[in-house]
């Protein structure tokens, strides 16, 4: 299966330009007859984490150092809403302005047919985490970072250092408002984390200093701010009682032991509000209509591989392996997934999505040094 995911992200890699696009696919709906139809044929900074590590694991060195080339790129630019933008065109470009083509009837006649993506817009905090990540992915397994590479994050992060209190829409790109999400705060954590880890290991030069106080101070902001005494767990967002399956990513992002008391309250608490078996949602739809959509959506499908993770993470791999060999039940015939898994098993949103098999590699991966005990399982 991780064979079969490493060959579809070969597929969704541009030769030309070395980015890898989300799925080749735009309209397929996430609920048969809906409205939540995207275009996904596009580069998000969301998944460039994800994607080093795979294509790392995988050895795929050429297309390791082409991706990296892309995302160097990126850092020399300026979008609209700052240093960085949520998403691109695989040849780097900023506009992709969303358009609605009436005269087609859709998938199964769901409707509107989008091409294009308004989110591109959005002001998401969490990409300057999975940025900063790529970049320490990379210069611990690819060359060191160049002087002039260096003084762009040093932009970034003084951009991010005054801007990483801003509401946003989040790493699912709601339409339903800006708020402080939990997950924006956690990667503008992990952003100043791994400039500090790298400026260490590499004997760079930087305010470290400052760096450093903004790090503990969003530490701090996120276990006092983020935590609920009822509930006892991190919520969605600042100020509401709403859980959220991107909390999954606090242990894998190591911003917390996947083992502290905490982490176990919180991930019990997904497990009675946002996990059936082995399938999650992402969050509640209804009561809070965060992301200002009518209608509900399917579980997506990488949020379970992350649970997989998380439950390995914790040490209940008798439990991990279960899941994770249903899971794997799920796929095509082709050994491949969409976005989403209705409560059925269909297939919804756009397919294939490299997101999906980029989280099922990393659980196959840690999952099975696990089981095999050959040493730290852990990718960071």
């Amino acid at each position: 299966m991780v064979q079969r995911s490493a060959l579809l992200l070969k597929l969704l890699i541009s030769r030309e330009h070395g980015s890898l696009i989300a799925a080749p696919t735009f309209s397929l709906p996430e609920k048969i007859g809906g409205v939540r139809n995207w275009d996904s044929r596009f580069t998000w900074l969301r998944d460039a984490t994800f994607t080093l590590y795979a294509l790392i694991r995988l050895g795929f060195v050429d297309e390791t150092e082409a991706f990296i080339a892309w995302l160097k790129g990126r850092l020399s630019d300026d979008a609209q809403r700052g240093p960085l933008q949520v998403m691109y065109g695989i040849d780097g470009r900023l506009e992709l302005e969303e358009r609605t083509l009436d005269h087609l009837s859709g998938y199964e006649n769901s409707r509107p047919v989008r091409i294009g993506n308004a989110a591109y817009k959005q002001l998401q905090l969490d990409i300057y985490g999975e940025m900063m990540d790529s970049i320490y992915l990379a210069n611990k397994y690819g060359d060191p970072i160049s002087h002039t590479g260096w003084e762009n994050v040093q932009r970034m992060l003084q951009w991010l250092g005054r801007n990483w209190r801003r509401p946003d829409e989040g790493i699912w790109e709601v339409r339903g408002g800006a708020k402080e999400f939990l997950h924006s705060r956690l990667m503008c954590w992990v952003a100043f984390d791994r400039a500090l880890r790298l400026a260490q290991k590499r004997s760079l030069s930087g305010p470290l200093e400052t760096w450093q106080r903004t790090r503990d101070e969003i530490q701090n902001d996120i276990f006092t701010s983020f935590w609920d005494e009822e509930l006892q767990a991190f919520v969605q967002a600042k100020g509401t009682k709403d859980l959220d399956a991107s909390a999954l990513l606090m242990p894998m992002m190591r911003f917390i032991s996947p083992l502290d008391p905490m982490w176990l309250s919180t991930l019990k608490a997904l497990e009675k509000t946002l996990i059936e078996d082995t399938l999650v949602r992402r969050y509640e739809v209804e009561p809070s209509h965060v992301d200002g959509l009518p209608g509900g959506e399917g579980h997506f499908t990488a949020c379970s591989f992350w649970y997989v993770e998380c439950l390995a993470r914790a040490g209940r791999l008798e439990r991990a392996q279960l899941l994770f060999e249903k899971l794997l039940g799920y796929a095509n015939h082709l050994g491949l997934y969409a976005e989403e898994l209705g409560s059925n098993g269909q297939h919804l949103g756009n397919f294939p999505q490299a997101f999906t098999h980029l989280a099922l590699i990393s659980a196959a991966t840690y999952l099975d040094r696990a089981l095999s005990g050959t040493g730290d399982a852990v990718w960071r």
